[in-house]
């Protein structure tokens, strides 16, 4: 423990981590992470206590900050998404009425029909 904290391991990478610990101290992981809680949970105290952040810790912060990120991105997505959706559905509702207004109609009072025709064509 000692070695990992001064910064001068020798069986290890000296990462401030169980798996590191438990090669320095040449165990099993599992030893320090189910049979000597007590020792793994000292040695996280003293890392924390010397200021330094454990790898671990770190690598979960950062993944933290990404999802953080990508929640708000897709929140955003999913606002615009929304605003979307309730515009769709205005449009729908307006041909909706358009439409019955139009089947309701009979005989002369039915709105003429006109082809859409291109214009001449002027440079001849």
């Amino acid at each position: 423990m000692d070695r990992l904290l001064a910064g001068t391991p020798l069986r290890s990478d000296g990462a401030l981590t169980v798996l590191a610990l438990a090669a320095e101290a040449d165990v099993k992981r599992h030893v320090l992470t189910h049979r000597h809680t007590d020792l793994k949970d000292e040695f996280y105290a003293k890392v924390r206590a010397q200021g330094r952040v454990p790898d671990s810790e770190r690598k979960l912060r950062a993944e933290l900050k990404k999802t953080k990120e990508r929640l708000a991105n897709l929140i955003e997505e999913n606002k615009r998404q929304q605003a979307e959706i309730e515009t769709f559905a205005r449009v729908v509702n307006v041909l909706t009425v358009e439409n019955h207004q139009l089947r309701g109609q009979s005989g002369p009072k039915r709105a003429p029909v006109v082809a859409l025709r291109p214009a001449p064509d002027t440079d001849s």
